[in-house]
């Protein structure tokens, strides 16, 4: 139980910090524990209900949430999560775990090259935005991550949105890939649900702490190599557990 209370308060204070959903960190910390990778995948997804809903209505508060915006991606990933449940259903361990270490992977790539931020935001069609938030919804609750860790660069990149208004959107998609991840999951039967509540419950001082770090003038620099460090910490660890020595 202790274990759990402090895994949950230090995934929640990175993900309301960095805008991400926390699963990148949370599955292989519930894998090292000695959960079932796809159990894992759906305590994550519970997590991730808790902090995103929280972490969103922080950042609301903040005036960074572009809600229509993020309504019609959101909108996507709902309906996208909910084939997640039945692709891990039926998903082998070794193909989930191969999988979940390519996003961790991609996770150290964002830390080494920042996604260049432009001065005006482009106009973007809803029907993109439904499709790109439908297919990482279906990608992200497969594995049990929240999807803002690739939603987060596009918006920045792409469609020229400010950094802490996109990190402030991408937990928000997060509510929505969550919810419906959750709802697939439940089906497939993958949930843990006393273990994700006292997660998620964890979570929530972690990610009140984050967003106000976020928010305010802080030297990320040390924030951002210790996340290194985990992350490669995370890839040597599946990497162990891929390879089986």
């Amino acid at each position: 139980m202790i274990e759990l209370i402090i895994v949950g308060a230090f995934v929640g204070l990175l993900s309301g910090f960095f805008g991400i959903g926390g699963g990148t960190i949370l599955v292989p910390a519930l894998l090292f524990i000695g959960y079932d990778p796809k159990v894992a995948i759906g305590i994550s997804v519970v997590q991730m209900v808790f902090s995103s809903i929280f972490g969103s209505y922080l950042n609301n508060k903040k005036g960074t949430l572009d809600i229509v915006m993020v309504t019609t991606i959101g909108i996507g990933g709902f309906l996208g999560a909910l084939f997640s449940g039945k692709i891990t259903a039926n998903a082998d361990d070794f193909v989930l775990e191969v999988i979940f270490l390519c996003f961790v992977l991609f996770a150290l790539f964002r830390l080494f090259f920042q996604t260049k931020e432009h001065k005006e935001e482009r106009e973007a069609s809803r029907v993109v935005l439904f499709v790109v938030g439908f297919f990482i919804g279906i990608m992200s609750m497969t594995i049990g991550v929240g999807g803002s860790i690739i939603l987060v660069p596009i918006l920045v990149g792409f469609l020229y949105i400010p950094l802490k208004k996109a990190t402030s959107a991408g937990l928000f998609f997060v509510v929505f890939s969550s919810v419906s991840g959750l709802i697939s999951h439940s089906i497939s039967g993958h949930i843990d649900y006393v273990s994700g509540i006292v997660i998620g419950l964890a979570s929530l001082v972690g990610v009140y702490m984050g967003i106000h770090l976020k928010h305010h003038k802080v030297d990320v620099l040390l924030q951002k190599r210790l996340l290194f460090v985990f992350y490669l910490a995370i890839v040597f660890y599946l990497i162990y557990r891929i390879l089986g020595v």
